[in-house]
């Protein structure tokens, strides 16, 4: 039996094997990991200006637990 000639494209006759990819598909990548770094971006800073939000429970009325006395038996 003749493995090399099953019609299964081998990696070496691929156009995008081994650096050979065409300046537009290079282009296209660049593109696609560019804007996925701007929208990472436009996130963390969404998230950082945002805050974490506060543990406290409680209004002035009702204060909530109070977490800071220690543990009493």
């Amino acid at each position: 039996m003749n493995t090399k000639n099953t019609g299964e494209p081998t990696m070496s006759n691929m156009d995008d094997y081994n650096g050979n990819e065409s300046p537009k598909k290079r282009r296209t990548i660049n593109i696609i990991i560019l804007s996925l770094l701007a929208v990472g971006l436009v996130l963390a800073i969404v998230r950082l200006n945002n805050g974490i939000p506060s543990d406290y429970v409680g209004t002035p009325d009702k204060p909530g637990i109070n977490t800071s006395k220690g543990f009493t038996h």
